[in-house]
């Protein structure tokens, strides 16, 4: 039970590459063909920069002598710019209930609007309670109201369909 090593994150570096051959490609960006890795790394020592490998699946792998601390300051910075530009959708929740008031459905239905004008997903969920169990045809007809509704700007990802003492209907933004 030996505790073993911590990995360390990123590309393989000076003494960790293990490769006997390498393709160099030197700090000005050119290629130098196949070279000895000891060579190699006495070489970028000399020049005060890092071996790092680049393409660790080709036949000899391929590195590169560079500033390894910058290396891994600029894929973070990449890193970073790439996620801050994705957009994450998420799944809002509308909640209803059979006997609904039109002021209060008008309510719901604008938030639902603005929901997917923002590019969610929304779940248009239906509770019942109690004697509402007997007249699921009433929710049913809501929800086929909704769907119809916001057919101009949303498209059914799930049609209604029950779920216990709720009915559930997922819309997305067209």
């Amino acid at each position: 039970m030996r505790p073993t090593a911590p990995q360390k994150d990123g590309p393989l570096a000076n003494e960790d590459i293990t490769s006997p051959d390498i393709q160099l490609i030197d700090a000005e960006g050119e290629n130098r063909g196949v070279v000895r890795t000891r060579d190699a790394l006495t070489e970028a020592q000399e020049a005060g920069l890092d071996l790092v490998i680049i393409a660790a699946n080709s036949n000899p792998p391929v590195a590169k002598m560079l500033d390894l601390g910058r290396y891994k300051y600029a894929a973070q910075k990449k890193a970073a710019e790439a996620r801050k530009k994705q957009k994450v959708i998420e799944v809002k929740e509308v909640q209803l209930r059979p006997n609904i008031d039109t002021h209060d459905y008008e309510t719901k239905m604008k938030a639902v609007q603005r929901f997917l004008g923002d590019g969610d997903r929304v779940k248009v969920t239906m509770r019942f309670r109690g004697r509402e169990m007997a007249h699921q045809d009433i929710g049913m007809q809501l929800l086929v109201k909704v769907k119809e509704q916001m057919d101009a700007i949303a498209k059914v990802e799930s049609q209604p369909r029950s779920e216990g003492r709720q009915m559930v209907m997922v819309l997305a933004p067209k």
